[in-house]
């Protein structure tokens, strides 16, 4: 395992390409072809699967392969699954006239999506070291940005140039690259797990019992992503309302913004090492509440180009940064035995968060306006950030674990009682 960072890059990377592809590619493709907006609401319901993935990451901690490697059998298993379920969508090319099968394969490729997801954090949580889980962290929140750019981008124009066949092969090609990198990974022998399905199923409660787990989980991350989720759900209706096309839109928020935020994922990624968590966690909120009041002309229905392109590719930058502490200090407290579990289940927390904050702020701003819901939001960011800040000094993280002898294997990390 020469480059475990190279490794979770491809595998984070490939699992998003398809995600991508049906919430924004397959989304404007069935658009095209006539497909009604009721309609395609329903298909974004595949995606509710991801925040549920807790309800079997216990079973990813408990059984496993020791021959082929714990998670990389699992992985080679999915990764593998994720091409076929994309080679399955070759015999539709009219995907506006087979919504039925489109759907079904839509799901099961999310399901194997989101469960990959838990092989891949579980893998990240033994073989990056404590200073390293910065970069891990960025590295995966930026993923998701590029995964979105080739799966709801690049494959989106060879649809519109070449058609349905070349568009799902090119998606399934770059897919495969992800189980080449599997097939040559060596992933470190495991030597704790659940000793059954029920401890595996008891780490879902037991997580919450480290110290400062409970309240780093449902104080900081609910504040912070609340806060973030509800500004971030006016964007669009917001630019609607403002006169933009929905082509304008798309471009923007899914292709433009997504740069800056794939290099601020990157970059808070480096800084956690350096600054610590809670540095670039202030540094992050205070760019939030900056860059959501940079968004109050928008927000009042005043939306030039250039202006609202800098705020919205600010915001995002800034909800990425935050993105990467957050998942940095979920990962401080998952444990080796049962990282997949500790770390699916403190993540899911914090998508149903921004689920329902995005229901939130919308049915509030439909009663008190944008501008007020985005003060809100500020609000809530910035009392996240001052719990977060407080959390870290309570619970400052512990010295790097001993690295192993180089003629040995890589030993996985000892379990943390806090980040």
């Amino acid at each position: 395992m020469r480059s475990p960072l190279g490794t979770l890059t491809t595998l984070y990377v490939t699992q998003y390409l398809g995600i991508g592809f049906i919430t924004v590619g397959l989304t404007a493709i069935l658009r095209d072809g006539g497909t009604s907006l009721d309609t395609l609401a329903l298909l974004q319901f595949v995606g509710l699967i991801w925040p549920i993935k807790f309800l079997w990451a216990p079973l990813l901690d408990r059984f496993g392969s020791r021959r082929l490697g714990h998670y990389r059998s699992w992985l080679l298993a999915l990764q593998g699954g994720l091409v076929l379920a994309l080679l399955a969508l070759l015999p539709y090319p009219r995907p506006a006239g087979q919504l039925g099968p489109i759907v079904a394969i839509c799901a099961a490729y999310v399901l194997l999506s989101a469960t990959q997801d838990i092989a891949v954090d579980a893998v990240a949580v033994r073989v990056l070291s404590e200073r390293a889980r910065g970069v891990g962290n960025g590295v995966q929140v930026s993923a998701s940005y590029v995964g979105n750019l080739l799966g709801g981008g690049a494959c989106v124009v060879v649809y519109d140039r070449y058609g349905w066949v070349p568009a799902i092969l090119l998606l399934a090609g770059l897919t495969a690259v992800g189980l080449l990198v599997v097939w040559r990974f060596r992933e470190p022998p495991r030597v704790a797990r659940p000793a059954g399905v029920g401890p595996a199923y008891r780490a879902l409660w037991s997580v919450f019992g480290q110290p400062g787990c409970r309240w780093w989980t449902f104080g900081v991350v609910p504040l912070v992503y609340t806060g973030a989720g509800a500004a971030y759900a006016l964007v669009s209706p917001a630019l609607v309302d403002a006169g933009w096309s929905l082509e304008r839109i798309g471009v923007v928020t899914g292709v433009v913004t997504s740069v800056p935020a794939v290099v601020a994922g990157l970059a808070a990624g480096a800084l956690v090492g350096r600054l610590g968590r809670a540095g670039v966690l202030v540094a992050a909120g205070v760019a939030l509440a900056a860059s959501t009041a940079a968004l109050l002309p928008l927000l009042t229905g005043r939306a030039p180009l250039a202006p609202t392109v800098l705020a919205l590719s600010a915001f995002m930058a800034a909800y990425t940064a935050a993105n990467v502490v957050l998942y940095t200090v979920n990962m401080d407290y998952s444990r080796p035995g049962s990282g997949g579990t500790d770390f699916t289940v403190l993540s899911s927390f914090g998508l149903v968060c921004s689920f329902a904050a995005a229901s939130v702020g919308l049915a509030a701003a439909d009663r008190v306006g944008y501008p007020a819901v985005a003060v809100g939001s500020v609000v809530l960011v910035a009392a996240g950030v001052a719990v977060g800040v407080a959390h870290q000094r309570r619970h400052p993280r512990p010295a790097p674990a001993p690295a192993a002898a180089p003629a040995a294997p890589v030993a996985p990390a000892t379990v943390r009682t806090g980040p």
